[in-house]
């Protein structure tokens, strides 16, 4: 199977170097190989019987934490609340 790398790229609006072309071919043949070589999903769910699932059990906390304690590893807190960067202007 042939890998046009430039159109995927094209498609996926990156750029890519061309000295990197046949590095990303080859990975991205060996991700089609890989995905070739799957098995076959029957419409069936097959399950081991032999390693069953165990679902935890849903519990409740019981320990309540008083906003002091949840901001006092917080790098920065003003007014009782989160300093984060602005990201938009």
């Amino acid at each position: 199977m042939n890998i046009d790398i430039k159109h995927i790229a094209k498609l996926a609006r990156l750029r890519i170097e061309d000295d990197q072309l046949e590095k990303f071919e080859s990975e991205m043949q060996g991700i089609v190989n890989m995905v070739e070589k799957l098995p076959d999903i029957n419409d069936e769910l097959v399950l081991d019987a032999s390693n069953p699932m165990k679902l935890r059990k849903d519990e409740v906390a019981d320990k309540k934490f008083t906003r002091q304690e949840l901001m006092q590893n917080a790098p920065k807190v003003k007014a009782g609340c989160l300093v984060v960067p602005k990201t938009v202007e």
